[in-house]
C-alpha cells in the first residue's frame, strides 16, 4: 500500500453480506477504516455519519441501487468530490447509460489486487492538488 493512503476511510455498499464481510476483511488488514451498508438507503444514512475518502459500492441492490447512491451522493456538495469505485456482476457497457458519476468500475468476481489498485490509484490522486 502507497504511503498516505492507509487510514483513509472507505464506506463498502453491498446487499451480498459474503462480499461486504470480505471486502471490509481486506480493507481492514491494509490499514483503513471501513464503515459498511447491507443497501444505497443504509448508506446514505452512512454518509451523514462519516464522510469517508472513497465509496465502493454494488451496482444492483434492493432499497436503493448503486446508481441511486452516486446519484444522491453528487447531488450533495458535501459529498460530490468522494471518489467511487462501482461494482457489479454485468459488464459495464451494460450499466453505463444507467449510471453515471463513478470513477472506477470492476466486475464481480474481481481480484483483490486489482480492488487494491483501484483504491490506491484514486484515493491518490484524490490527494493531489488539482
Amino acid at each position: 500500500m502507497q504511503s498516505g493512503v492507509a487510514g483513509k476511510t472507505i464506506l463498502i455498499v453491498d446487499d451480498e453480506f459474503g462480499i461486504l464481510e470480505v471486502v471490509e476483511f481486506i480493507l481492514s488488514d491494509a490499514g483503513f477504516k471501513v464503515v459498511s451498508a447491507l443497501n444505497g438507503q443504509d448508506a446514505l444514512a452512512k454518509l451523514e455519519e462519516t464522510i469517508p475518502d472513497l465509496v465502493i459500492v454494488d451496482f444492483m441492490m434492493p432499497i436503493l441501487d448503486g446508481a441511486g447512491v452516486i446519484k444522491a451522493m453528487r447531488a450533495d456538495a458535501r459529498f460530490c468530490t468522494i471518489p467511487v469505485i462501482l461494482t457489479s456482476a454485468l459488464p459495464e457497457n451494460t450499466i453505463k447509460e444507467r449510471c453515471q458519476g463513478y470513477q472506477a468500475f470492476l466486475r464481480k468476481p474481481y481480484k483483490t489486487e486489482r480492488l487494491m489498485e483501484e483504491v490506491a490509484r484514486l484515493l491518490s490522486s484524490a490527494e493531489e492538488p488539482t
